[in-house]
């Protein structure tokens, strides 16, 4: 596959495009592979789903694992869980040959009539949601697979925090009773929200308590990031200052998406044979920042009023603290109702997060668009 730009912004390609890491990779990957769960938290945009097909990439594991990614990010019950898991399993084991997707489909007695086939035989997840009518039958059906694969399993859950907002209030207990009787599979539980992914895994009175090891993502060094960024920018005859990575690092704090994105904008903006220098970072960021700002006018002209007065007074602060206290509430002429109540409006759809006690805004080049917006 020939690649233009070497700075993936989406998805994942190779270990040659996947900056550093190491560490992490050998600690996820000797977990696993000693028969343990894990609980990967990280703040979202930090890398940790790249950090997951990075470490089913290994040598220890491609070949002697079938591994599945479900991202459930997008879900809203049980339903569409088994929805997404069933899509995953059986789209995954399409490239591994016949054998391996018909043990799968075999397995899945209470939708094969529902699944279809492409004129080469393959295949296909024809399924609508409205066709899991028994969520819990077809996630037995599911796991009953994966016990008896002809190849052990890993099978990392992303957003794995999404469950905690399903109308089904048990879906925790019914997931961690079949995963415990499972001795060919194991689970990566990755998440972005560090106080629900805690309260799932750290809090005796949950069922996933004391059932996984724990790890987390730190950003990045930047030294690796300007030895990475240097390194690929020289393999394709052009150059970057290392002030340059260290000015991108410096303002995203190093968050993995953030860093990419610039150094993705800044290659395509360096002529073969030219140095890539710091005055060319905000030219950068504007670019990306353009090509969005339908996008966000958009955004926000869908909001309510009074989620948008709690939005800009959040983005205003850059990292808003104490947001029901009669200062932030004088200063932004807001009321602790008002504000309790647009936050978890704000939470819900994602334009801000919260950790460790302090409100930003998720997307940061959003954040400076809007500030832009204020200023005008």
């Amino acid at each position: 596959m020939s690649i233009t730009n070497p700075f993936i912004t989406s998805g994942y390609v190779s270990p040659h495009f996947f900056c550093d890491r190491v560490e992490e990779t050998k600690l996820l990957t000797s977990t696993l592979t000693n028969g343990n769960h894990v609980a990967l938290i990280s703040p979202r945009r930090l890398g940790k789903t790249g950090l997951i097909y990075h470490c089913f990439n290994q040598d220890s594991i491609k070949g002697n694992y079938h591994t599945f990614v479900v991202d459930i990010y997008a879900t809203k019950n049980l339903q569409e869980f088994v929805f997404e898991l069933g899509k995953t399993v059986l789209g995954t084991l399409k490239s591994k040959g016949r054998k391996a997707w018909e043990l799968f489909l075999n397995t899945l007695s209470s939708l094969r009539g529902s699944i279809s086939f492409d004129i080469n035989g393959n295949p296909e997840w024809g399924i609508g949601i409205g066709d899991i009518n028994l969520p819990e039958a077809t996630l037995d059906e599911i796991f009953t697979y994966l016990e008896h694969a002809d190849m052990p399993c890993f099978v990392a859950i992303d957003e794995f925090q999404s469950i905690m907002h399903y109308p089904e209030k048990n879906v925790e207990a019914i997931l961690r009773t079949r995963i415990q009787k499972c001795r060919n599979v194991w689970f990566v539980f990755a998440g972005s929200q560090r106080h629900m992914m805690s309260e799932i895994f750290v809090s005796p009175s949950r069922p996933f308590y004391q059932s996984t090891r724990l790890m987390s993502l730190a950003p990045i060094d930047c030294e690796q990031y300007v030895a990475f960024a240097q390194n690929l920018f020289r393999e394709y005859k052009k150059d970057i200052s290392r002030d340059t990575v260290d000015a991108i690092y410096n303002r995203y704090d190093g968050v993995t998406w953030y860093v990419q994105s610039i150094l993705n904008a800044l290659f395509t903006l360096t002529d073969t044979g030219s140095l890539c220098t710091p005055n060319r970072m905000e030219i950068a960021i504007q670019q990306i920042i353009d090509q969005q700002s339908f996008a966000y006018e958009s955004l926000l002209y869908q909001l309510p009023q009074k989620q948008k007065e709690v939005l800009i007074a959040i983005c205003k602060e850059k990292k808003a603290m104490n947001v029901t206290s009669r200062s932030f509430l004088q200063r932004y002429k807001l009321t602790a109702s008002t504000v309790q109540a647009a936050i978890k409006g704000l939470l819900e759809k994602d334009f801000i997060t919260f950790d460790t006690g302090t409100y930003t805004l998720y997307d940061q080049f959003f954040a400076q668009w809007l500030l832009k917006q204020l200023i005008v």
